[in-house]
């Protein structure tokens, strides 16, 4: 079977010739295998971070649920911006460009409080307070931010990452998050308007409504729909989550399993009562990636024996631990441990826990691949 067979039969709930391999290798591995500075790939799309996963993917011969990597927008989705805002270089070291957006209104130019952190060996960290860097509010010097290739994020440019994967897996894009609250500032708000939170959750739901008639309106429809939002359960508490996001993923959920298409939800930190939550009231298809603790709360067997005949699960070895600071026989002895508490019966997906590291060695990853093609019999 090629990979994207493998995980179309695992979807379905059937049984394929081998337990898929689908390791986290989201950023900072394909990122690392082009050789060039991160910021190459981040800020100047040089190439984007989704075409280096795809050839990440085609290196170590995964089985890639390339779940919502590609930014998909559409212009109807656009809002205009009544500022004319540029973006310029404030910084630049050996280790990181500092890029702060402006716009000149009547001659004088104004500078926005944040920017966005782009690294040499690292992921950019975005929209960070000036006050906690060293710079001041208003650079001194900057430069134009020039050479930024142009990519095309809608439709035509996801038929075009599509057909780049071809038969390496399957390509999500984004619906819907699981997160309603993401940082301190949402969680503020929160307390201090509850008149506002039936509203929030119901505009929540039109939103996704509409972003799911125009995926399903697109020439080459996506694989399957992502629902989830990296640290759900830990900005925002089950029940602030059952009130506000809740409505909106489930509705999403149910209009793809009337259209037939898959539903993936990617949570990392804890997670055991979504996967419950999720597995009993919805029909979501497959959910990640199943920390361990500290990071997360999920034990794979019980999961498993509670929920493996309702829902895929798709985890969950540790990124440092067995990942990143493990033997190649460390991971051969967990991806082993993963099949026999998850596999027998079908819908499960070998695959790591958040993200493995930018260091995590190759022959780790391709222990887990390879583990999975002997081993992982269901």
């Amino acid at each position: 079977m090629t990979p994207r067979e493998r995980l179309i039969t695992v979807l379905k709930g059937g049984i394929p010739d081998c337990v898929p391999a689908a390791p986290d290798v989201s950023n900072m591995i394909p990122a690392r295998l082009t050789g060039k500075p991160f910021w190459d790939l981040y800020l100047y799309n040089d190439p984007p971070i989704w075409e280096a996963y795809i050839d990440c993917a085609k290196h170590f011969d995964i089985d890639s649920l390339m779940d919502g990597y590609f930014p998909l927008q559409f212009a109807a989705e656009s809002r205009p911006t009544a500022l004319p805002w540029e973006r310029f270089i404030v910084q630049k070291t050996p280790d990181r460009i500092v890029v702060q957006g402006s716009y000149n209104e009547n001659g004088k130019r104004h500078w926005a409080d944040r920017v966005d952190v782009y690294y040499a060996a690292d992921p950019p960290t975005m929209g960070v307070p000036v006050s906690k860097t060293n710079l001041p509010p208003e650079p001194k010097r900057y430069e134009p931010l020039d050479g930024v290739k142009p990519v095309d994020c809608g439709p035509d440019g996801f038929k075009r990452v599509k057909a780049l994967l071809g038969d390496q897996g399957l390509v999500g894009v984004f619906v819907v998050s699981t997160c309603a609250l993401g940082n301190t500032e949402a969680i503020y708000n929160y307390y201090d308007h509850p008149e506002l939170h039936e509203q929030w959750a119901q505009e929540r739901v039109e939103a996704a409504e509409r972003r799911f008639k125009l995926i399903m309106e697109m020439e080459t429809p996506p694989d399957f729909l992502c629902v989830g939002g990296s640290g759900t359960l830990v900005f925002q508490t089950v029940e602030i989550f059952r009130q506000l996001a809740f409505p909106a993923v489930r509705r999403v959920i149910e209009l793809a399993t009337e259209a037939s298409i898959p539903t993936h939800l990617h949570a990392c930190g804890p997670e055991k009562e979504l996967v419950k939550i999720m597995a009993l009231e919805t029909g979501l298809t497959v959910i990640d990636p199943l920390e361990v603790p500290p990071m997360g709360d999920c034990n794979l067997a019980e999961l498993k024996r509670l929920y493996g005949d309702k829902i895929t699960l798709k985890g969950n070895l540790h990124t440092t631990e067995v990942m990143l600071r493990g033997s190649v026989e460390d991971v051969v002895r967990a991806s082993k441990q993963a099949i026999d508490d998850a596999a027998e019966g079908g819908r499960f997906i070998l695959s790591t826990g958040d993200q493995c590291g930018r260091d995590t060695p190759d022959e780790n990853i391709r222990a887990l691949v390879e583990t999975a093609r002997t081993y992982g019999r269901y």
